[in-house]
């Protein structure tokens, strides 16, 4: 039975699921602020300072719990001195911060 079930291929019907779809954004949106906050090196506790937020909903954030709205891009973009980037899709990449244009 070698290579019977080496791969596992979501059907499309999944992949259009609104749940998998939220869940896949939160993760990439998660992913961003991570990538931003370590690459400025700034700390959780920094991070959530400069935004008004405590240090959990940071952490949760960047654990892929928390569904990015406008506002909270916003709030986060100001506070790791970026710019938002959206692409279409809704995985990892998708959703990026910037650092200003100079």
């Amino acid at each position: 039975m070698t290579g019977y079930h080496t791969r596992w291929v979501p059907s499309p019907a999944e992949s259009d699921d609104p749940e998998r779809i939220a869940i896949r954004e939160a993760l990439a949106f998660g992913k961003a602020v991570y990538d931003r906050r370590t690459t400025l090196s700034m700390t959780v506790a920094e991070l959530a300072m400069r935004a008004g937020m405590t240090v959990d909903d940071v952490e949760c954030i960047e654990e892929g719990g928390t569904e990015p709205t406008v506002a909270l891009l916003r709030r986060l973009a100001a506070a790791l001195d970026a710019d938002v980037r959206l692409t279409p899709g809704h995985d990892l990449g998708s959703v990026g911060f910037e650092a200003h244009a100079a």
